[in-house]
């Protein structure tokens, strides 16, 4: 009888116990206990999975650059303005009005300047005055920010001093252009000095070449006034030019042909093309000059007419409320090409 009590006592523990460990089980859905979960397998890794391929017709592309567009400003007097702020100034492009936003203050952007020299000889009596001239031009002009190259005209276009800012290196390349007796590839000339700019100027640059020189072009094989003019356009240049030859210049057909040449590519681009009445004016030409680009304006807009067709367009720039001044900026440029 005790046997029979002890084991139904040893029973009842079991069961309580078994019951007591089950009701600390976590339980799962519907009161089921739930088994630990099992360690996830490794794969071995693999490259992520490529993103579905896209119809290109169904991407839009949007394309859209900065027209940057150099201006000068002048009074009744002749000198420079500087005191005009983005707001004075109203741009269109072929008639449509542009946002005009102003990429500096007034001659604080760098420079990139292309000197072009006559050595052919139709410039012998002038050209170590000429020379003298333009070298102390060099020095008035440059900054720490801006660069110098220089061209001779002659026979063919030469490189005679790749593009440096050292104000020394620009004078030494002066002094060594050598005089000949060459005929005068004058829009050879142009056209390869504006490609050269266009290559290697930094981005918000102000472009210009100064071109000393009678314009009598007489051998130029690759191109001519049109071409000449278009390379200068696709470039952004600011064309100058200083013609020693003088008031003698009407005298002679070619000679005068040759200076309209470079109040076309001028005008067009909007620098000047200058004819001193002595030699002696070089040096106030010069300084005229290096006045102008010290007060220059660097505006820019973005077209509103976005089609990359490549072709050119016009535009106008004014300072509406102030009708006394004269404003001289590019004509125009070309559109960018798909």
């Amino acid at each position: 009888m005790t046997q029979d009590r002890n084991r139904n006592l040893i029973w009842r523990c079991s069961v309580l116990s078994l019951g007591l460990f089950c009701a600390l089980l976590p339980l799962g859905p519907r009161g089921r206990a739930q088994q630990p979960a099992p360690k996830p397998v490794q794969k071995p890794s693999q490259p992520p999975a490529k993103p579905p391929a896209t119809d290109e017709s169904s991407t839009i592309r949007i394309s859209s650059a900065l027209i940057a567009v150099p201006v000068s400003v002048t009074d009744a007097a002749g000198e420079p303005v500087r005191n005009l702020k983005a707001e004075d100034f109203r741009i269109q492009e072929e008639g449509q009005p542009q946002q005009v936003s102003s990429l500096g203050e007034p001659g604080q952007t760098p420079v990139e300047l292309v000197l072009l020299f006559d050595v052919s000889g139709s410039i012998r009596e002038r050209f170590e005055f000429e020379r003298q001239a333009a070298s102390r031009f060099l020095r008035e002009v440059l900054r720490p920010i801006d660069t110098a190259a220089i061209f001779s005209i002659g026979l063919k276009p030469k490189l005679v001093l790749a593009r440096t800012k050292s104000v020394e290196q620009a004078v030494s390349g002066m002094m060594a252009i050598e005089l000949t007796k060459e005929a005068t590839a004058f829009f050879d000339s142009v056209g390869r000095a504006a490609n050269y700019v266009s290559d290697n100027a930094s981005p918000g640059s102000r472009r210009v070449l100064v071109a000393i020189t009678d314009g009598e072009d007489n051998q130029s094989e690759d191109y001519k006034l049109d071409g000449a003019l278009r390379v200068l356009q696709r470039s952004d240049s600011l064309f100058y030019s200083i013609n020693p030859s003088g008031p003698s210049i009407r005298l002679n057909q070619i000679s005068l042909k040759g200076h309209a040449g470079m109040e076309a590519l001028a005008k067009e681009t909007g620098g000047t093309a200058f004819l001193p009445d002595k030699l002696d004016d070089l040096d106030v030409v010069f300084r005229q000059i290096a006045a102008e680009l010290q007060a220059q304006y660097l505006l820019g807009y973005y077209s509103t007419d976005e089609r990359n067709d490549g072709k050119f367009r016009r535009i106008e720039v004014r300072v509406p409320k102030r009708a006394d001044l004269r404003v001289r900026a590019r004509q125009g440029y070309y559109a960018p090409k798909e």
